[in-house]
């Protein structure tokens, strides 16, 4: 079977191709993608190129498949798998393999390693250390794009549940964020911000009394206070804050107030920027956990840290990327629970727009970039459909703006369902 997929030859080198696939074995399975939405991540990989460590050494001649957020439906499967899985499947990919045999070794993962599978493509072939770590992930719910979502929101269900804190004279770590106490949020309102903001107010079985969410743009705060509201979260016993830390003096002295004056239990940064690391730093509570989320894109970045209170308040730091296959379960559970995420959604393409969209990522505002496989479309904000001056946006828009303004399943229905009217 043919695919089109964009694949990544070096630095800043991807390309729209076409391609045979190869026959699948008894042991892989041949799929159909429906939906990718880009990350940070695979724009860094298409700037680093083979220095990238998920990035094989070859890519030059053994291009891959960019992408890692995907989802779609089950085409063919390989005899090992046929009591487990059958033709019109719908499925989520944890990307973050373990499997030690692959084209990078540990840090092998569908999007950056391999040549037959990523988002970006119209078919894949799922190989078998992807079956073999049971990283082909079912999907029940409706649509595509909230399988998709379900790897970003697998990243922030991870660093909650990779925070801990500690018992003076016990060497034993207590995972996860304190319930009842006090988190806060920095640079907190863009996707992965938002994605953080929708899971800490639905999760059933812990959450922090206090939750105070930053940055400094303003229109971002008044948008993720619109879409994930404090009323909603008093209803889960959350107190939510957003606060504008743009122009403030000092303010790290603004939400140490905030706290009570005693700090915060779990300080999560949301974009590698020393200053905020700093003010994460300086917030902290006795036993906080600062967890440094967002990764940087320089191997040489750093920031002061207080070690007068590493020792003496027992601060301490941990970071997370990705998360694991449990988080990703998680995630469809919630999403099967009624958590949409679509608020993370700010913009819808086709595979026509992946390439400019990756290479250009931090240059495109708002959040998350989605993309439908077999589409032609270009990248469209979603408050711009009203814009087009064509029939199938001119109803897209109408159906969004329904829907508070964001992307739904019947918007998705639309689209796939009108595509050659574009």
């Amino acid at each position: 079977m043919k695919t089109k997929a964009v694949r990544l030859y070096g630095e800043n080198d991807l390309r729209l191709e076409e391609f045979e696939l190869p026959q699948i074995q008894d042991d892989e399975i041949l799929a159909k993608v429906v939906s990718d939405s880009i990350c940070m991540s695979s724009y860094k990989a298409a700037h680093q190129g083979a220095a990238h460590k998920r990035v094989p050494d070859d890519v030059a001649v053994n291009p891959t498949i960019i992408g890692h957020e995907f989802a779609g439906e089950i085409i063919e499967v390989g005899k090992k798998w046929q009591d487990e899985f059958k033709p019109g499947d719908k499925f989520s990919i944890q990307p973050a393999l373990t499997y030690e045999g692959g084209p990078v070794g540990v840090l092998s993962a569908p999007g950056y390693s391999y040549k037959y599978i990523g988002g970006d493509a119209t078919y894949v072939v799922i190989p078998a250390e992807v079956m073999e770590q049971g990283c082909l992930l079912p999907y029940k719910g409706e649509g595509f794009y909230p399988a998709s979502l379900s790897e970003p929101l697998s990243c922030v269900i991870g660093a909650m549940h990779a925070c801990y804190h500690t018992t003076p004279g016990s060497y034993v770590h207590a995972m996860e964020i304190k319930d009842g106490g006090k988190m806060a949020l920095l640079a907190g309102v863009g996707p992965m911000g938002l994605a953080c903001i929708n899971y800490v107010l639905h999760r059933e079985d812990r959450k922090p009394a206090l939750f105070v969410v930053t940055d400094i743009d303003q229109a971002r705060l008044d948008r993720a206070a619109s879409l994930y509201t404090k009323e909603f979260a008093a209803a889960r016993g959350i107190d939510l804050r957003y606060v504008n830390t743009g122009g403030v003096e000092n303010p790290s002295a603004m939400l140490r107030e905030i706290s009570g004056g005693d700090g915060y239990d779990e300080v999560v940064v949301m974009a590698p920027v020393p200053a905020v690391v700093v003010q994460a730093d300086e917030i902290l509570a006795f036993d906080g956990c600062l967890n440094f989320f967002s990764g940087p894109g320089r191997s040489d970045f750093k920031a002061p840290l207080n070690f007068y209170n590493v020792h003496y308040a027992s601060t301490h730091i941990v970071g997370t990327s990705g998360g694991n296959t449990d988080d990703m379960k998680e995630a469809l559970y919630y999403m099967g629970k009624g958590m949409d995420p679509a608020g993370l959604v700010t913009h819808v393409g086709g595979l026509n727009a992946v390439i400019e969209t990756t290479l250009n990522l931090p240059s495109v505002p708002g959040g998350k970039k989605l993309i439908y496989t077999h589409i032609t479309m270009p990248l469209t904000a979603i408050a711009d459909f009203g814009k087009v001056g064509k029939p199938v946006y001119d109803e897209l828009d109408r159906i969004c703006k329904a829907h508070q303004g964001l992307w739904s399943v019947e918007a998705e229905n639309y689209l796939l369902a009108h595509a050659d009217e574009l």
